[in-house]
């Protein structure tokens, strides 16, 4: 039988809110299911905090209300703190992708979050 985990997309209205989110929503209050992207692919790939059930999936009730939230001015604030902490060999690319962020353009949180869904663990998200 298929195991279902509710993320209630309407509470996400930062990449923080969805960490915490998605660890409470696969493994209970204060459980764990990264709290970075690579953290997260992680866990999508078998890594620490991923279900005991290899037959589970995510529903992302509201992705909508994420989407919006995890748009571009969070995507701007995101990397703005990678900029700041990123090796000094990655912060010019890390610098563009932000100029295009603050453009509207590029790449946003939200997207970033279900490229590693398709990648680590195709068809376990359920876009509602």
């Amino acid at each position: 039988m298929t195991v279902r985990y509710v993320l209630d997309g309407s509470q996400v209205r930062t990449l923080e809110d969805f960490w915490r989110l998605i660890g409470e929503a696969i493994n209970g209050p204060g459980g764990y299911f990264g709290k970075n992207l690579d953290a997260f692919a992680d866990c999508l790939s078998g890594g620490f905090g991923q279900p005991d059930d290899d037959d589970y999936l995510v529903v992302w009730h509201d992705h909508e209300v994420s989407r919006e939230y995890l748009g571009y001015p969070e995507t701007a604030r995101q990397l703005e703190r990678r900029l700041a902490r990123c090796h000094p060999t990655n912060r010019a690319a890390v610098g563009k992708e932000l100029a295009a962020a603050r453009k509207g353009r590029g790449e946003t949180v939200f997207d970033w979050l279900i490229e590693i869904f398709e990648d680590r663990a195709p068809g376990v998200l359920q876009l509602q």
